[in-house]
């Protein structure tokens, strides 16, 4: 690659190597330590990218940003940062970051990010906000520094410039809401309402009303007209929560409205135009119930446009201190007594598997505000309220390991059970296999640390079978990371 890279960031060492990395790619490096000469060698005309950390002894590269972008706009700013926050991440995509990388980042990364800008050539000019980006102070909507999150804030921000449906997938509990509402609150429809429909708590007969509103008369009960849903979030944002649970009618009337953009209220005749953004959720597989039947195939690609996966807690464990801290904030403001917490206590729940995920986290803090007397948690006082978790009690008594043909067997014998008098749809044989080639692939390529020469080994395949089967099944490839 060929181009001019201006590289500001206040460690020497992280300049030299991204200088050398640069060189030897064929590009000219020009380095500095400061925000003042970056900004001179911008209004200079130096420079085909920029490669800049956030904080800098002299300035915040984020606060100078809209400068460059005005001066500018088509210099892609490549935004690295030691404050892995989502807040972070979300003002680097309002002030038009080309992308943002945090650290500690790997450098081949950031190696083809410079290569695609370069070769972008004219990127289209982001929207810049001209009131003050947001304090530092202001309440993060997402807590957690891990590599685990770190992905999850790098997708956000591409997406907050952007009206793309959105798929979150996430055990109970992993802050789905929480993402669907970062999305709205700092996306191009911010200034629309935000609604949010739980489908699995509302009555299947009922579905088709609450999504698209009644005439009165519609059915027994209607003794009035009702805006539905897609109503009410007109010119927002509509959350689609645990989509998963959708009866196959129902989603056949959702598929038809997201094709043609129009509705009618149940026992109507006049369309309406359907102008929202859909952010769709669930803790179900959607792949396994198209498999069942029970999930459209037509519309799950609708909906998962872009698919974000919330890691479970258990997979983020270092964020635990600063998510129970948090909470305990979260609990004074409510009107509970103000705690801290031990380093012990957090030591010990740093160690916890957490079934019930950061939901289950926050209902502890708020149990041991009550209930611990002194105003410090000390280890022994959450060591005594995870005794008496029943999950606790559970894994005292470790379950015997289960032969693989078993489990199968139990699996099976509860899918054919489902279907009641009635059979699976065809091609069973096929599907099963499928469902289990995809666990075994993903769980081997994270044994080997995303080693795909090593995972075909492994499993005794051809290299090139092995890429094709990541293709077809979508599997997400992270090197270096191992998620066991």
């Amino acid at each position: 690659m060929e181009g001019t890279i201006l590289v500001a960031d206040d460690d020497r060492t992280i300049r030299t190597v991204l200088a050398q990395a640069l060189t030897r790619a064929g590009c000219r490096v020009r380095a500095t330590g400061t925000a003042t000469t970056l900004w001179r060698w911008v209004e200079e005309g130096e420079g085909d990218v920029v490669v800049t950390d956030v904080m800098m002894p002299d300035g915040d590269a984020l606060d100078l940003l809209p400068s460059i972008k005005r001066r500018r706009p088509d210099l892609p700013v490549i935004v690295m940062s030691a404050q892995n926050t989502v807040m972070t991440a979300i003002r680097a995509a309002e002030v038009g970051a080309y992308e943002y990388l945090p650290k500690p980042f790997d450098l081949k990364e950031v190696l083809t990010q410079v290569a695609k800008a370069l070769r972008q050539g004219e990127r289209r000019p982001a929207q810049v906000e001209e009131e003050a980006p947001p304090s530092r102070e202001e309440k993060l909507p997402l807590i957690g520094r891990s590599p685990a999150m770190q992905e999850v804030y790098r997708i956000l921000a591409r997406l907050m410039n952007t009206d793309l449906g959105v798929m979150i997938t996430g055990e109970s509990g992993t802050g789905k809401e929480l993402v669907a509402r970062a999305l709205h609150n700092y996306g191009l429809r911010k200034a629309g309402p935000f609604v949010a429909i739980n489908m699995a708590a509302i009555p299947r007969d009922l579905i088709e009303s609450e999504l698209f509103g009644h005439e009165k008369g519609a059915f027994t009960g209607a003794d009035r007209a009702m805006a539905g849903k897609f109503e009410q979030a007109k010119g927002g944002t509509l959350f689609l929560d645990e989509v998963g649970d959708m009866p196959l009618d129902a989603q056949t009337r959702l598929l038809r409205v997201l094709q043609e953009g129009e509705f009618t209220r149940v026992g109507g005749r006049n369309l309406q135009t359907a102008d929202v953004r859909i952010v769709a959720a669930t803790h179900q597989d959607l792949r396994t119930l198209i498999n069942e039947g029970r999930f459209r195939e037509d519309l799950f690609y609708r909906l998962n446009v872009v698919p974000i996966r919330l890691p479970p807690l258990r997979e983020r464990l270092e964020d635990v201190p600063d998510l129970a801290r948090a909470f305990l904030r979260k609990a004074e403001s409510e009107g509970l007594p103000r705690k801290s917490l031990s380093r012990e206590a957090a030591d010990i729940l740093k160690k916890q598997e957490w079934s019930g995920n950061v939901r289950e986290l926050e209902n502890l803090m708020r149990r041991l505000c009550v209930l611990c007397s002194e105003d410090v948690i000390s280890g022994t006082a959450v060591s005594q309220e995870l005794s008496a978790r029943p999950s606790s009690v559970a894994a005292s008594t470790p379950a015997q390991p289960q032969r693989l043909s078993n489990a199968i067997e139990t699996h099976l014998r509860r899918y054919f059970e489902l279907h009641g008098d009635g059979l699976p749809p065809d091609g069973l044989y096929d599907r099963i296999l499928k469902e289990m080639e995809l666990p075994l692939i993903a769980l081997s390529l994270s044994a080997t640390r995303g080693n795909q020469v090593r995972t075909a080994e492994l499993l005794g395949i051809n290299r090139n079978t092995l890429r094709k089967k990541i293709r077809d099944l979508d599997i997400r490839v992270t090197r270096g990371k191992r998620m066991m």
